[in-house]
């Protein structure tokens, strides 16, 4: 039986993210690339401390050193968390479930809640070769910028990438960095 956390209503994702539709098209292949996001039950802003977070990324951590992925980059925001990695064994759904159920494991230990703390499902996008691994990840890591919880790269402090991405100095009139 599925536990739920205490105060938290059922309710059915307004943007389809259970729907059998995301499996429509997914594919895994080891050694490809994926973006990779998983939203937080009700989108409730669960990660907003390191202890919290910690718990999404000792979950990410672990499925490296299972060997079912390789991290690229990651970021977790409030309520979801982007991942991009590597598969390099099972298929993308049984890596997933791996992941959220590691860190919900966690989080509730953490927390003493009970359940599960994402929605069903995920979304996934798989890297075409023509992609730049470095832009998906910067893209990614950017994500806190655009949601407006930093005012720069490499400000949030829940993120990481194997390239670095500081922000690049304000061009000046000149158009040479300053």
């Amino acid at each position: 039986m599925r536990h739920r956390i205490p105060g938290r209503p059922r309710q059915r994702d307004p943007e389809g993210m259970s729907s059998p539709r995301l499996l429509i098209g997914r594919r895994s292949v080891r050694g490809a690339y994926y973006m990779l996001t998983s939203n937080v039950a009700d989108r409730q802003k669960l990660f907003v401390d390191a202890a919290r977070v910690e718990c999404v990324v000792e979950a990410l951590r672990c499925s490296d050193r299972e060997a079912r992925s390789r991290t690229l980059a990651w970021v977790v925001m409030p309520d979801h968390v982007h991942w991009l990695m590597q598969l390099r064994d099972g298929n993308i759904s049984r890596c997933m479930q791996s992941f959220k159920s590691s860190a919900s494991r966690a989080f509730n230990l953490l927390t003493g809640a009970q359940g599960s703390v994402w929605q069903r499902g995920f979304y996934d996008h798989c890297i075409r070769s023509d992609e730049s691994l470095e832009g998906q990840a910067r893209y990614l890591i950017e994500n806190p910028v655009r949601a407006g919880l930093t005012a720069s790269v490499g400000e949030y402090p829940y993120a990481w990438s194997r390239w670095p991405m500081a922000s690049e100095p304000a061009p000046t009139a000149q158009g040479q960095p300053t």
